[in-house]
């Protein structure tokens, strides 16, 4: 039982690479099955990453909590929840940015990338130093905007794929709520990575 929470984060990279790998194939993306793809399946593929997506999500809170309910906290969880979070928010952002033209995304999306390389390049030379940088209350609820914002992007990217009522209140609804999320997300990671730089910088100060 020690070992679940491990293999629920496990599958969070497995679930991460599933749902970037359909949503690039759905685009025809991918050469086996570009210009092979009759629509019904390219909207499959689409359901099923967002499936895949909101899942991978869910793992997210309950591998920590299992962890300290089962006392299962180890070295391994420690490494591969943060790579696990890092892997499905950069996949999921790839992926819908390949779903087509999307200018409200485009700059948040650009700047949760640029913060999360900038954070994982942070902690690999603190590593090497001696510094740690502790995830802060501030940091996880900045993955749990993430999640929410980018499971309510991907629902308006793949529209079409969930059969729901084009141009009505709902779309729009959807398209405020998704866009004013990811845009909140999007400042908030910036204001955490500003966190971590200057963490860092004070440590290899003193």
């Amino acid at each position: 039982m020690k070992s679940l929470p491990n293999l629920l984060t496990g599958s969070r990279l497995v679930m991460a690479l599933f749902m970037f790998v359909a949503l690039a194939a759905s685009t025809g993306a991918v050469p086996y099955f570009a210009n092979r793809l009759e629509p019904a399946t390219q909207f499959a593929l689409q359901r099923w990453a967002v499936y895949a997506f909101v899942l991978a999500a869910v793992t997210d809170f309950f591998d920590g909590w299992l962890a300290r309910k089962l006392d299962a906290e180890s070295v391994w969880g420690a490494i591969l929840d943060p790579i696990g979070d890092k892997v499905l928010v950069c996949g999921a952002i790839l992926g819908l940015l390949s779903l087509g033209p999307q200018p409200m995304v485009v700059l948040p999306a650009g700047l949760i990338l640029f913060r999360e390389f900038t954070v994982s390049a942070l902690r690999e030379v603190g590593a090497g130093k001696g510094i740690k940088l502790p995830v802060t209350l501030l940091a996880k609820w900045k993955t749990t905007l993430q999640l929410v914002a980018l499971t309510l992007e991907l629902i308006v990217a793949a529209w079409g794929a969930f059969a729901l009522p084009d141009g009505t209140a709902l779309r729009a609804g959807f398209e405020w709520a998704a866009h004013g999320l990811f845009w909140l997300a999007a400042v908030v990671t910036l204001i955490t990575g500003a966190q971590y730089w200057e963490t860092t910088r004070k440590a290899l100060a003193s």
